[in-house]
C-alpha cells in the first residue's frame, strides 16, 4: 500500500526521528510534475550505491552522519548540512550511523 503523499498547504513534520529512527522506512513526502521530496532513512554501514539523475537534487542530513561522494571527492555530511548538486551529476551515500536525509529532486522542464 503506497503512503499519501501530503498535500498543498499540509504541514510536514521533518524533525530528526531520534530513537524512532529504527523502525522508519524512507518515504516520499510529496512529488509533482517538478519536483519530489523524500525522506531517505538509512541505517549505519548502508547507502545509495553511485547513481544520478536528470534533474538538480539537494541533500540535507537532518540527523547521523552521512559520507557523500560527488565531484570526485568525498565528504562527510552531519546534521544542519546540505548539498546541492547539478543535474546528471553522479554521486553516492554511505551512512557512517543511522541517518535520516532530506532528498529534493527538481526535475528538468518536459518540451
Amino acid at each position: 500500500m503506497a503512503l499519501p503523499h501530503a498535500t498543498s498547504g499540509q504541514l510536514i513534520d521533518i524533525l530528526p526521528l531520534g530513537p524512532r529512527i529504527e523502525e522508519t522506512h524512507s518515504n516520499a513526502l510529496f512529488k509533482t510534475s517538478q519536483l519530489e521530496l523524500m525522506r531517505l532513512v538509512l541505517p549505519r554501514g548502508k547507502g545509495m550505491p553511485e547513481h544520478k539523475v536528470a534533474g538538480a537534487v539537494t541533500i540535507q542530513c537532518i540527523e547521523g552522519e552521512i559520507e557523500l561522494c560527488a565531484h570526485g571527492k568525498t565528504q562527510n555530511m552531519r546534521a544542519g548540512q546540505l548539498v546541492y548538486l547539478a543535474g546528471g551529476e553522479p554521486h553516492s551515500l554511505h551512512a557512517l550511523e543511522d541517518a535520516s536525509i532530506l532528498l529534493t529532486i527538481l526535475f528538468p522542464a518536459q518540451t
